[in-house]
């Protein structure tokens, strides 16, 4: 691996683990579109370099899908919904909670991946990064009771899962991508419809409100 690929390898993971800490310390919806906007492209900066140093013209197509998909369409979905919500923070644990555990889950995502960077290529360093971000996405789906929360978390597993595969495989072919990203944007669609409902019925996207649906 040349220094500029593993320049941009290292740019792009440390993008990646940066935009899913923030997440976690900057829990409003609104923010939280544009932290994965730039996560989204951070990944499709991730998957340009892989495809560049390895002269794989299918895997640079693969970085364009991801861009478009993972940085402006998903982004977009999400940043349309929460302009409908009340401005303020998702409820759920403090951010310095919310810190400490995304920085103790990234250390047990770095330890216990151990096995597959010593197995994979000279890419496999960045591993844990994916791992963390599957982690972290768990998180904010976990601690927080805002359906618009559990959507942003959804979206960080797909996204480290995302990395993890293209870390280890050597790239995704363009057709499995191309399935994988209508999948997930056809669960956005979905939980964006949902949040929509629970905001009109509710007047909120706290998920307690749906006990209600039980009594």
């Amino acid at each position: 691996m040349t220094g500029a690929t593993a320049q941009g390898v290292a740019l792009g993971a440390g993008a990646l683990l940066l935009t899913a800490v923030l997440l976690v310390w900057r829990p409003s919806a609104r923010s939280a579109a544009r932290l994965l906007a730039l996560q989204g492209a951070a990944l499709a900066v991730l998957v340009l370099t892989l495809g560049l140093a390895e002269g794989d013209a299918e895997l640079v197509a693969v970085a364009g899908l991801v861009l478009a998909v993972k940085a402006l369409l998903v982004p977009w979905a999400i940043a349309s919904t929460s302009a409908r919500l009340p401005a303020g923070t998702t409820p759920g644990r403090s951010p310095g909670a919310g810190l400490l555990w995304a920085a103790v889950l990234t250390t047990v995502a770095f330890v216990a991946s151990r096995p597959i960077v010593a197995a994979s290529g000279e890419t496999g360093g960045a591993v844990p990064v994916g791992l963390s971000l599957v982690l972290i996405g768990f998180l904010v789906m976990l601690g927080r009771r805002d359906a618009l929360a559990q959507l942003v978390g959804f979206v960080v597993v797909d996204n480290g899962i995302a990395t993890v595969a293209f870390l280890t495989t050597g790239g995704v072919p363009l057709v499995v991508e191309l399935g994988v990203t209508l999948d997930v944007v056809l669960v956005v669609l979905i939980l964006r419809i949902l949040v929509h409902r629970i905001q009109d019925t509710f007047g909120g996207t706290d998920l307690v409100d749906l006990q209600e649906l039980a009594d």
